[in-house]
């Protein structure tokens, strides 16, 4: 298709506005709830009798194991996505991800060996790497900028909406027996498989995409169809919109450094690299916290930790998926009023105590009546821990390395950290029935000792990023290229954002508005832009 004009009429064109921003939205959020259940079946999956006889009875190493090798699929489906995605554009990479994905879906749903699931959680995993490096970006770049950071913020909570009916599904069937019990579980995840292949194929790509690989009129198209209410590719708006986007992408090409660059520290003097480290560092600390000792595995923690029966397990853990999403809608109340320092210390802090009487309360839960008692009050701490996470740290890590990250290093960032999040994980996933075997109660001592370490790192390392434009982060590094501790530097920890930040901005539309160009006709503009 030529750069100047449209082949054929594309099957988008009959929606535009809000109904065509749905589409993508039912698209991108489909592709994040995937991703959650995806991330819960397997902690229902693994302490279900039909599946452990039929791979079996795998030790706690090898169940470490299995679950844990679908991060690896996604770590490498991530690098793959740095290396090769933006070469298909965001719709056909996403397209390409959730076919693989399926295919993981089937192998894992009628495995018969350790070797079989093995090989279909790897597939799985390479699949969703693919996809959650690509949905977000996507879903940000075709939302219209009143819409962006709340579809994403749904993307979250749907991603836990996911994670929920993942655990309802392994508890309901685990009361049926047989394979049934664990194969439909994993198999019903092709239905959103089902939805996505359904709806990508016929929903546009990204403008920003098209527009920085040379299709700048079907960018300006797409653009107009987002936009809604009558525009056109010609119109004002759309072309002032689409020389913002040429002048991104030209300023990306001219400072973003290499992966050469980034990896010899040869970032310039804008503390790029003291920045992607902060970016990356959420994500591990994230993984560090221990969520995903309990996200994954909170059933068989329950059942061999607190002593509870299965049936007993999955039902908490479905209830405590629940509670997670319900307690995820504060956080997202929060995050920007009171700022990303505040909700990380906080969190930590909550989960460090939550540990801390989830180790002595097991310390003391035996088989007597007293142990039970002791065993209920450890349950109750595991929910109060979802309580802190669900408010204070699932969003923050996904939002941050975006925020922290100069506009060249933005992307970049965001994919590395991407890839953190999933070399981390399968770190935290793999030793986790190792160590609940292993060291019992004291096990859980260790995400306490990590959550504690947090508090003075975010109070000493992270800048505030709320009530920020992204700007104001670049200046501030410009101005302090040697800023590390952030509490030198009132600026940068400040809840409301530098008056002089505001100052700037307003001195500079003052001379917009009294500039001789401003009294240009519109149409002049519009012509020496196209």
């Amino acid at each position: 298709m030529s750069s100047n004009q449209l082949s054929k009429k594309p099957y988008w064109t009959s929606l535009s506005g809000f109904m065509l921003n749905t589409w993508v939205a039912v698209a991108c959020t489909t592709a994040m709830t995937l991703f959650g259940y995806d991330q819960g079946v397997f902690g229902g999956i693994i302490v279900t009798d039909s599946f452990l006889e039929t791979m079996g009875n795998p030790d706690a190493n090898l169940q470490g194991t299995i679950v844990s090798l679908y991060d690896i699929g996604c770590f490498v489906g991530a690098m793959t996505t740095i290396a090769f995605g933006e070469r298909f554009g965001r719709k056909h990479w996403l397209i390409i991800g959730v076919i693989i994905m399926s295919v993981g879906a089937i192998l894992q749903a009628t495995a018969f060996s350790v070797a079989h699931i093995i090989v279909g959680r790897l597939i799985t995993g390479f699949g969703n790497g693919m996809n959650t490096s690509t949905a977000p970006v996507w879903q940000s770049e075709t939302a219209k900028a009143a819409w962006r950071g709340k579809l994403i913020v749904f993307s979250m909570i749907m991603n836990i909406a996911g994670f929920s009916l993942s655990n309802w599904m392994t508890y309901g069937f685990s009361f049926l027996g047989g394979s049934v019990s664990w194969r439909f579980p994993i198999a019903f995840q092709l239905i959103f498989s089902i939805i996505l292949l359904s709806t990508v194929p016929w929903l546009p790509e990204s403008p920003r995409w098209l527009i920085a690989h040379g299709r700048e009129i079907e960018g300006a198209e797409v653009l107009a169809a987002l936009e809604g209410d009558g525009a056109k590719f010609d119109s004002p708006r759309i072309v002032a919109q689409k020389m913002e986007i040429l002048e991104a992408v030209n300023l990306e090409r001219e400072h973003s450094p290499s992966w050469m660059d980034i990896l010899k520290g040869n970032t310039g003097n804008t503390g790029m690299l003291k920045r992607l480290s902060l970016g990356l560092g959420t994500q591990w600390m994230q993984q560090l916290v221990g969520i995903n000792v309990t996200s994954y595995y909170l059933p068989l923690v329950l059942q061999n930790s607190v002593g509870l029966s299965n049936t007993t397990s999955r039902l908490l853990a479905a209830c405590n998926s629940v509670s997670y999403l319900v307690f995820l809608f504060i956080g997202l109340y929060l995050i920007e009023r009171s700022g990303r320092r505040v909700l990380m210390m906080a969190g930590v802090a909550g989960q460090a105590v939550s540990y801390l009487f989830i180790s002595a309360l097991l310390s003391q839960a035996d088989d007597t009546a007293r142990g039970a008692r002791f065993g209920a009050g450890a349950t109750s701490f595991f929910f109060l821990y979802y309580v802190f996470f669900g408010i204070c740290w699932q969003g923050v890590p996904w939002l941050y390395p975006v925020e922290i990250n100069s506009l060249s290093m933005r992307s970049k960032g965001a994919a590395l950290a991407t890839a953190s999040n999933w070399i981390s994980n399968y770190i935290v996933v793999q030793i986790t029935p190792t160590g609940i075997q292993n060291l019992g109660w004291k096990f859980y001592l260790i995400w306490m000792v990590f959550n504690v370490i947090f508090v003075p790192l975010i109070w000493l390392f992270y800048p505030e990023t709320a009530n920020r434009h992204l700007e104001d982060i670049d200046r501030l590094y410009r101005e302090n290229p040697d800023l590390v501790f952030v509490l030198k530097h009132k600026e940068a920890y400040q809840m409301a954002r530098p008056q002089r930040f505001i100052d700037a901005e307003l001195e500079i539309d003052e001379k917009v508005k009294h500039s001789p160009q401003s009294d240009k006709p519109e149409t002049e503009c519009v012509e020496r832009s196209a």
